[in-house]
């Protein structure tokens, strides 16, 4: 059973007790009538060969409070998007596939990149945006929900409990986060636990008491991929096309709402799924490559702010997060010990001087280059530079879909 405290600047809405989920969902079904929910799903091809997206489709068949779900399909030939729309058409929910490496969309890339904006890196940021995009086209969309597709033990309670607190009437959010632990035999999650918090922390330690750092570290698991938001944010928001989309989405929430209307909901006790790999020495590649790309959006943010970044400051932070993380290690050493789980304390050292080079190589990239990767423009900007883009998207999709129909 989960706490209830509250720290920090948002509300934490805990899982304290077992609620029916019938209850939760017919509550959403009422909600629905009024405030249309629409589910955004990005996923490469690959995970519709995996265990996780058939359980995911299989829960999502007993989904009834949905509107609408749209899958942002990514690194799918034309045989795989028609088999893809296959699998999908067995949940009654309708489903709009967005097929991102299909003609029609690519035309679309074109078009964005021929008018200024550059939308030239792929990955899960570049789908969400345009997946995004394209539920914004609807105006009847109230509410948008977003989870990954390797969650291999995936639960439809994490769905309606990431979407109740943006869609009840009698709650007044605007975005809600979800987190949960996970662990199994040993605890997962290094680049949380091993790297975000103690970062967070070192900066705020060097610059003391600053509003958008304790905003960061009021997040249980600020690195989940699941979160929801209501129409009128997700409209003005900027999102990363790198590793940083998700620090780069709480910045962008920071900046354009209040901490009030903020929250983050428990959505499962352990949640289980895909494990990036951590090279030593590979600064490039897995979970290395993540943290460079999430300090780096945290440098930017910060200099955004008038924060002066000097090459005494990153050197301090350097020694800093050295000891804030191995604090750390410290404590979920603590943690296994007593609840019997394995851990492997040469490991988690390990992870943490492949961090430490991951800060210096992201420090060198940002004191070349401070502006960096752009993020994906707001789409508010998108239809005052091209008005009549949000047609055509919708257009083509539903050109897409219908061919395979």
């Amino acid at each position: 059973m989960s706490d209830f405290f509250q720290n920090g600047t948002i509300t934490t809405i805990q899982k304290v007790r077992d609620r029916p989920l019938n209850e939760l969902e017919a509550e959403l079904e009422e909600f629905s009538q009024n405030r249309q929910i629409v589910l955004l799903l990005p996923a490469l091809y690959s995970e519709f060969e995996s265990a996780a997206m058939p359980r995911i489709i299989e829960e999502l068949k007993d989904v009834r409070y949905l509107n609408r779900i749209v899958l942002g399909l990514d690194r799918a030939d034309r045989e795989q998007f028609i088999r893809v729309k296959k699998i999908m058409s067995e949940i009654e929910t309708p489903v709009d596939v967005v097929w991102n490496d299909g003609p029609r969309m690519e035309a679309l890339y074109q078009e964005l990149s021929d008018a200024g904006f550059d939308v030239s890196i792929r990955g899960k940021g570049r789908t969400v945006w345009m997946a995004l995009g394209y539920i914004l086209a609807d105006k009847d969309a109230y509410a948008i929900a977003l989870h990954d597709c390797d969650i291999v033990n995936y639960e439809r309670e994490l769905l309606a409990r990431l979407v109740y607190p943006v869609v009840s009437p009698k709650l007044d959010f605007e975005f809600s986060k979800g987190y949960y632990a996970r662990v199994s035999h040993k605890l997962y999650g290094r680049v949380t636990r091993l790297y975000y918090t103690p970062l967070v922390r070192s900066l705020a330690m060097i610059l003391g008491r600053n509003d958008f750092l304790d905003f960061l570290d009021s997040f249980r698991y600020a690195l989940s991929g699941e979160f929801a938001f209501v129409r009128s944010l997700a409209r003005g928001v900027q999102i990363s096309p790198t590793w940083g989309l998700e620090v780069s989405m709480l910045s962008e929430v920071y900046h354009k709402s209040n901490n009030a209307r903020i929250c983050q909901s428990e959505l499962m006790e352990s949640y289980e799924h895909k494990h990036q790999v951590l090279k030593k020495g590979s600064l490039d590649e897995g979970l290395v490559r993540m943290a460079g790309d999430i300090a780096k959006a945290l440098f930017r943010v910060m200099s955004q702010d008038g924060v002066v970044m000097s090459d005494a400051f990153f050197r301090t932070l350097l020694t800093t997060y050295l000891q804030e993380a191995r604090s750390a290690v410290n404590k979920y050493s603590a943690l296994s010990m007593l609840n019997g789980l394995e851990y492997d304390r040469h490991g988690e050292v390990g992870a943490v001087e492949a961090f430490v080079e991951a800060i210096r190589k992201a420090t060198a990239e940002f004191v070349e280059d401070p502006i960096g990767i752009p993020l994906l423009p707001a789409w508010v900007r998108i239809r005052a530079a091209l008005p009549e883009f949000s047609d055509r998207l919708q257009e083509a999709v539903r050109l897409d879909n219908q061919e395979v129909s």
